[in-house]
């Protein structure tokens, strides 16, 4: 697993994953996607979460391209998958304090890394891959090598480092967030959450041997080397709602600027609202995911997705289009430019988003008009509960979909 990324930062490497994917969304993905394969290349899902993450692609995009070819009752399973990100995303958005939560715990189990000598040693291992369970060995190398793993194996990484290797769950997470591609603040620390017993509180995943050598088609048979019936983590009770994000609208007389973060690079429906940008920046908090080192391939993909979408928009952005990775450097730009407004594709909960909140108090009379996507403000109030009840919604969301692309 050396050479070349598999997943060039592009968005037509993403289209020509789409389009290779959409003929298998079907009945195909239903009876085969929990199959860890990665020596064949993961053929039996669509691997597009790199490109989701950063909305090179979008999730309409995917969306309506697999409906297009497949009826919703025939894509279920594919569709249910998309709509986990959105679900996470927006219950994440109602609940913005488990971030800051999930920030604190890692803090502390940083501090407990660096005084005690047995959990740094064990946490060490599990990061190289140098443990005793040659399963999760490979799939922290395949991490580190990649940058990607099948999500089933996700939760076998997870549950082990949990409740076998008995390490902080927010480490895990951390180690996570620092290479994958598609690391992301809600999917990721949820996901982590909930094979803990921390979301779904109460009930925790359990990885069990039988079930990883059926799904590796016996390439893992970690046999009696994992914990057999360990108990959920406890934690508090999930913190009030906050109300969901309503849309806000610039002010087209001013003079405005786009910024545009690593959590959206498909700006197109801000000039499909009319958006004319007198300038143009980019905000890259890549290194924002975690307090240790982010990986040079999570590096590599962002800044080589930003420039992508950078090379694609030329025409409406200009050549004069700065990087910055800090607000101050924001704030001096708009100042320069003399932007009374500053249009940004909306930042969810997450570094970039961190970032953002302290552009007010940098540059206090900018104003930062955050552009909700009608997807995300269609479906994140549904994240009230558990994604069950969401499910239930995905018929009418995808209506809604449906009839927002007929208008356009």
């Amino acid at each position: 697993m050396t050479g070349a990324s598999p997943f060039p930062p592009t968005y037509a490497a993403a289209l020509s994953r789409l389009q290779n994917f959409v003929p298998h969304a079907g009945a195909g993905y239903a009876r085969l996607r929990n199959y860890d394969l990665p020596e064949q290349g993961h053929p039996h899902v669509s691997s597009l979460s790199p490109y989701l993450r950063h909305r090179l692609l979008t999730e309409e995009d995917v969306l309506q391209a697999v409906l297009g070819r497949h009826s919703l009752r025939a894509a279920e399973k594919f569709v249910q998958e998309v709509y986990w990100r959105t679900y996470w995303k927006g219950w994440l958005e109602l609940r913005p304090s488990v971030w800051l939560a999930y920030k604190a715990g890692l803090a502390q189990a940083l501090d407990r890394v660096h005084t005690e000598a047995g959990l740094r040693m064990a946490w060490e291992e599990a990061c190289r891959g140098e443990t005793e369970i040659e399963a999760f060995n490979a799939w922290a190398r395949e991490l580190v090598e990649t940058g990607y793993l099948h999500n089933h194996a996700r939760m076998w990484f997870a549950s082990i480092w949990i409740f076998t290797l008995r390490l902080p769950w927010e480490l895990g997470a951390d180690f996570f967030l620092r290479h994958l591609l598609d690391g992301d603040a809600a999917s990721n620390t949820l996901s982590w959450r909930w094979v803990a017993g921390l979301q779904t509180q109460g009930k925790n995943y359990v990885a069990r041997a039988a079930n990883i050598s059926k799904y590796t088609e016996g390439r893992h048979r970690p046999l009696h080397q994992l914990a057999v019936d360990p108990a959920p983590l406890s934690g508090p009770p999930h913190p009030p709602r906050i109300d969901p994000p309503q849309p806000q609208h610039w002010q087209p007389e001013e003079r405005t600027g786009l910024l545009l973060t690593e959590d959206d690079l498909s700006p197109s429906y801000l000039f499909g609202q009319g958006l004319k940008p007198a300038a143009v920046t980019v905000l890259n908090a890549t290194d924002g995911r975690s307090p240790l080192h982010v990986s040079a391939p999570v590096h590599a993909f962002v800044d080589g997705a930003i420039s992508d979408t950078l090379s694609r928009y030329a025409d409406s952005f200009g050549s004069d289009v700065p990087v910055c990775s800090e607000v101050c450097e924001i704030a001096r730009w708009a100042k320069e430019r003399d932007l009374a407004q500053l249009v940004v594709p909306y930042t969810p909960v997450g570094p970039a988003a961190d970032r953002l909140a302290a552009l007010k108090t940098i540059a206090p009379g900018l104003r930062v008009v955050q552009v909700l996507r009608a997807y995300d403000h269609a479906a994140w109030p549904n994240a009230k509960a558990g994604f069950f009840k969401f499910k239930e919604k995905i018929p009418t969301l995808i209506g809604a979909l449906r009839g927002l692309k007929a208008a356009q």
